[in-house]
Parts: C-alpha cells; structure tokens; sequence
C-alpha cells in the first residue's frame, strides 16, 4: 500500500473541488482526506494501491468543470493504514 500526499492550487476553493476528490477517491477504493487549507489550496492524504492513486493523481491534475488547477504538488510514502474511508475535514 503507498501514500500520496497532495497539495492543489488554483481556483479550488468554493467550487465543489473536495466533494469531487470524495467522489473520485471513493470510486477508487481509496482511504483519507480532502480538506482546504488556509493559503486557498487544498490538501489530498490518500492511501491505496498506486496505481489507483496514480489515477487520483490524474484527476486533481485535471479538475472539474468549475475549478482551474494551476498546479499539484504530490509526495509518495508508505501508507500508514490509519484511514477508515475517505472523508472530508474542515
């Protein structure tokens, strides 16, 4: 199981951008969070198989129609197994 820990910035707060990586990372099987940060980003923990984490990846990558990604940055680990679902924190 492998980590990914993600940082997306641009036009991803108040437009339905954590319900989307909800959506995505629950249609993956994956594990963690989504919330917003302070300085308008928002941060992604989540955990699984890499290659459906790879696909998460894709998708913060890309967005959703009311959202504009101006860039990720994303760091891979070791899972810590410490998730029961994928939520979001606030």
């Amino acid at each position: 199981m492998e980590r990914l820990d993600a940082v997306v910035k641009g036009r991803v707060q108040g437009v339905g951008f954590r319900f989307f990586v909800q959506s995505q990372a629950t249609l993956l099987g994956l594990r963690g969070f989504v919330r917003n940060l302070h300085d308008g980003t928002v941060e992604v923990v989540a955990e699984g198989e890499k290659e459906k984490l790879a696909k998460l990846l894709s998708a913060l990558v890309k967005g959703h129609p009311l959202s504009r990604v101006d860039g990720v940055d994303s760091n891979w680990g070791t899972a810590t197994s410490g998730f029961r679902d994928f939520s979001i924190r606030h």
